[in-house]
This record gives C-alpha cells, sequence and structure tokens, in this order.
C-alpha cells in the first residue's frame, strides 16, 4: 500500500506543468518569448499605384530655352522733311500691306509737283511751235528760199525740247514720289507698335539717328530662335533630310505647350565661343499666343525611335549609386531594379535595360517601400 501511494503522488508531480503551474526552468509555453511577450506580426502591406512597361515609338527631342522674334520688324521713318499732322493708326492695332500708317504735311509736295506738270505743259507748247518753224524752213529750203543752215537750227531746236520735255517727265516722277512719301503706308502685315512721336513735330528724312514714328512688327507667322550643342548638328540635317522637322514652343517653365511649328533653317555658323547652332523655326501664330521677345522652351523633333520601352518618368528613382525602380513581383512583393534610362521627356523615359515589357513598375508610394516589401497594387489610371 506504502508503494501504491508513493506512486500516486509520483504521477501528480509529473502533470504539474499541465495544470499552470510553473514550468521548468529554461522551459518557454509556445507562442510566447522568454519575457512573456507575443511576438509582432510582419509590416502591413503598403498601397502603391502601378503602371506597366510597354514598347511605344518615341519621338526624339532636343530642347533648350529660345526667344520669340517677329518674322519681318521695320522702324517706320519719314522719307520727305515735313510736318507730322496725322497718325492714322492705333498702338497695338493689327494693320494689313498697303495700310496708311501716317500723313506728313502734303502741300509744299503737292505744289512741286503741280509746278513740274506746268513746265512739261510749256515745254510741249515751245516743242509744237519748234516742229511748226522747222516744217515751213524745209518746205522753203527746198525753193532754195531758206539756207539749209536755218533748217539744221530749227531741228537742233525741236531736239532740245523733245530732250526738256523728258527731263519734264522725270521732275514730274520725282515730284510724284516725294508726294507719295507723305503718306507711311505699312510694308507688310504686322502689328503696330507704341507710338514714338506724336503729330504736331517736324520729321526729316535725314535724321537717320531719330526714333521714328513707330515699328511694325510681323507677328503671323512669327519665328523662334534657340541654340543646340554642336553634336546634335548630324541628327538634325538627317532629320530635315527626309522632311520637315516639328519644333514645338513650351512655357518658361516647360509644362504647357504654346504652339507647335517647323524647323525653316539653320545657321551657317557654328558659334565657336559656345559650341553651339542656332535655329529659326516658324510658327503661324493664329492664336497670337507667342509674341516678340518672349522666351519659351523649345523642342525640336529630331527623329522617331520605334518600340522601344517606356515607362511612366516618375516611376525612375535616383538612388546614390544608380537609377532604378520598383517592380511588382507575383507574390505582391516590391523589388528593387536598377534600370538604365534613354531620353526622358519629363512624363515618358525609354528605358535601355533593367525591365521588360509587361512588367509592372510602382508610380507612386516609392517613398514607403524597401526592397522585398509586401504591396497591395492599384493600376494607374491613363494620361487623360
Amino acid at each position: 500500500m506504502r508503494r501504491l501511494a508513493w506512486a500516486v503522488m509520483a504521477g501528480a508531480m509529473l502533470a504539474l506543468p499541465a495544470a499552470g503551474q510553473t514550468p521548468p526552468s529554461g522551459a518557454t509555453p509556445s507562442g510566447v518569448t522568454p519575457s512573456g511577450v507575443t511576438p509582432p506580426a510582419g509590416p502591413p502591406a503598403v498601397p502603391v499605384t502601378v503602371a506597366s512597361v510597354a514598347r511605344a515609338d518615341v519621338p526624339i527631342l532636343l530642347r533648350n530655352i529660345g526667344a520669340v522674334q517677329a518674322m519681318q520688324v521695320a522702324l517706320m521713318r519719314s522719307r520727305v522733311d515735313g510736318t507730322l499732322e496725322k497718325v492714322l493708326f492705333e498702338e497695338g492695332q493689327e494693320v494689313k500691306r498697303g495700310d496708311p500708317i501716317a500723313l506728313i504735311d502734303p502741300r509744299p509736295y503737292q505744289a512741286a509737283l503741280d509746278q513740274a506738270s506746268a513746265k512739261r505743259t510749256q515745254d510741249e507748247a515751245q516743242l509744237a511751235n519748234a516742229k511748226l518753224d522747222l516744217a515751213r524752213s524745209v518746205e522753203l529750203a527746198r525753193t532754195q528760199s531758206t539756207p539749209q543752215q536755218t533748217v539744221d537750227t530749227r531741228a537742233a531746236a525741236v531736239r532740245v525740247l523733245e530732250a526738256t520735255i523728258k527731263a519734264d517727265d522725270a521732275l514730274i516722277a520725282a515730284a510724284k514720289v516725294n508726294l507719295d512719301y507723305t503718306t507711311l503706308i505699312a510694308p507688310f502685315d504686322g502689328t503696330m507698335g507704341l507710338r514714338l512721336i506724336d503729330p504736331g513735330n517736324v520729321v526729316r528724312a535725314a535724321d537717320t539717328t531719330g526714333v521714328g514714328i513707330v515699328t511694325i512688327a510681323q507677328t503671323k507667322p512669327i519665328a523662334v530662335v534657340f541654340n543646340l550643342p554642336q553634336d546634335s548638328l548630324p541628327a538634325i540635317r538627317a532629320g530635315m533630310a527626309k522632311g520637315k522637322l516639328l519644333v514645338t514652343a513650351h512655357s518658361a517653365d516647360d509644362k504647357t505647350q504654346l504652339a507647335a511649328g517647323e524647323l525653316i533653317t539653320i545657321d551657317n555658323t557654328v558659334d565657336v565661343a559656345t559650341g553651339t547652332i542656332k535655329l529659326k523655326a516658324r510658327f503661324s501664330n493664329a492664336d497670337t499666343k507667342l509674341w516678340p521677345g518672349q522666351f519659351i522652351y523649345a523642342r525640336l523633333q529630331a527623329d522617331v525611335q520605334k518600340g522601344v520601352l517606356t515607362v511612366p518618368s516618375i516611376a525612375v528613382q535616383r538612388g546614390p549609386n544608380n537609377l532604378y525602380v520598383f517592380v511588382i513581383k507575383p507574390d505582391n512583393t516590391a523589388a528593387l531594379t536598377p534600370v538604365k534610362i534613354g531620353q526622358d521627356d519629363g512624363q515618358t523615359v525609354i528605358i535601355t535595360s533593367g525591365v521588360e515589357a509587361g512588367m509592372q513598375v510602382v508610380v507612386n508610394g516609392q517613398s514607403r517601400l524597401q526592397n522585398g516589401a509586401r504591396v497591395v497594387p492599384s493600376q494607374a489610371k491613363p494620361a487623360s
């Protein structure tokens, strides 16, 4: 009986840990740390926006700051002396070629024209009389009633008067030109500038250092002049050999397109001081978004690369040693993937190595990611 009692007591002691008693030293219950704290779960999945790596035809753009210039500019000066009587335009007015702009006092020049016309009339009368005298002398010379010398003298007088009339015609033409100069007309379609002189002032043709009367600038079409590195010249010339090259003008922050035009010429000399070449583009400017003197960003489309890998520009991140993107793996984890890029126009970047078509890359939420992080991806909305 005593042996049976000792066996029962030993079994009870062995069962104590299962009944909630303190376990032996060094033993730890399942799911509990040595300090008695439950270990935390893994970090939560990060919501991100993704886009696909896609193949596309991408225009190759060369860009730089440019300046808008009028296609033609004229400083209107008087070509005759006189008083500025009238200004026939409004500042900022659009005018057509041939429209009157200003009027110089025409009275002195009208008088000169009338005087030249009267002189011609006088000389015509003298010529008519000289021809009659010559005819009579010829008849008399046939009967030897008048010496031949008289005939020759009167024939010479006729020729002198004929030459005088030609000189009168030249004087009349010059007087007409001066009279026409009293009305200044627009040499081309354009926009008037601010008036530089007021009516009542005396203007002189010889005053080439004066301010003139007004400037007129052709703004439809309009030009943009910009510089590009000389190394881009072969690509530009190759593109021009295929046809007209597209040039777009953008706002000073390079975000808003203002107009689209075409490249019309390349300067004939590279600037040796800067190693750049000057180019000129033409824009129709029907909506007058471009204005002379305005600074813009010019983008020249030199070529189009066919079927290259592209991602949105915001997908590419800059690391301490390289560029990278976060690629979403099939198990919804983000893999930091180094890439090499080609052109980046601020919206789309060409990927030359590192990813393949169809891969999903993160375009929003990269700041909360690290390599191997779990993600909850959602597809980016296409750009409108």
